[in-house]
């Protein structure tokens, strides 16, 4: 079994507990990574880090010293062909929003998977981001949001739900980012739709710069001739219906960005 890292010391997942008023359990206070792994390589572990750390000072947590999460991460990576869990929480707390005395709570832990690059379907759920608010673009683990969205989408076949933001435009999946083709041009939510910077978006922007960041008005949805999602588990993944909706896939402009992707990160690197 693959060893847990929490907060220095490394233990079996059957030994691997919080304590119970730890405010990442209580009210979700905290905020976490994914991180692709291949043979022990993590992919983009720099970027991801500093996510992290933008993450948790956006929450007003104590910032982590990098050595320390370089250190959990060796700590469970040797061997591993995953992802890695990055989760930084508040620490214990009282039982209720309020924070006392914070010392944060690191964790580094193993899931087994592959990316899925298979078509698929999404759902546009009825609830929104909101681009205005305190954790907008934050990896947070307060994910009942998600959770509920997801389940939506899943109990009509689909494997992601699809958020609106407040201003009814296009923000993204409950982890993922979407990129659509609209009259001959791809586009994707700029980062003020509300929308999470994923490092899989991040690094495909800079890879095929022809992706434009615009407004998409969600009645756009319906124009679209081909739409993908981008996440460390999907890469580029074809969307193959939007709720309905049945839409080319992978298109060509989905297969363009897909070889693209293949060709620049194929190696698991630190990009």
């Amino acid at each position: 079994m693959t060893p847990v890292w929490i907060n220095g010391e490394v233990v079996g997942p059957d030994r691997a507990t919080l304590p119970y008023d730890d405010h990442g359990i209580t009210v979700g206070d905290g905020a976490f990574e994914t991180i692709k792994v291949i043979d022990g390589e993590p992919f983009a572990l720099t970027r991801h880090l500093e996510r992290l750390d933008h993450s948790v000072g956006a929450l007003r947590l104590e910032r982590i010293d990098r050595n320390l999460l370089l250190d959990a991460v060796a700590s469970v990576v040797p061997g591993v062909t995953g992802f890695l869990r990055l989760t930084v929480t508040a620490g214990r707390g009282p039982l209720g929003s309020p924070r006392d005395s914070v010392s944060p709570t690191v964790i580094a832990a193993i899931r087994d998977g592959s990316v899925r690059v298979d078509p698929t379907g999404v759902v546009v759920v009825p609830w929104t981001r909101n681009e205005n608010g305190a954790l907008a673009g934050v990896k947070s683990t307060s994910y009942a949001e998600n959770v509920v969205a997801l389940d939506v989408a899943i109990q009509q076949g689909a494997t992601e739900a699809i958020f609106a933001n407040t201003a009814g435009d296009l923000c993204e999946g409950t982890g993922s980012n979407i990129v659509v083709a609209l009259d001959g041009r791809l586009v994707t939510p700029p980062l003020s739709s509300g929308c999470l910077a994923g490092v899989t978006r991040a690094l495909l922007l800079e890879a095929l710069p022809d992706i434009a960041e615009e407004a998409i008005p969600m009645a756009s949805l319906a124009l679209a001739s081909e739409a993908f999602l981008l996440s460390t588990a999907r890469e580029v993944q074809p969307i193959e219906r939007i709720d309905d909706r049945v839409l080319s896939a992978p298109g060509p402009m989905t297969r363009h960005a897909r070889s693209v992707w293949v060709d620049r990160f194929s190696e698991c690197s630190d990009w």
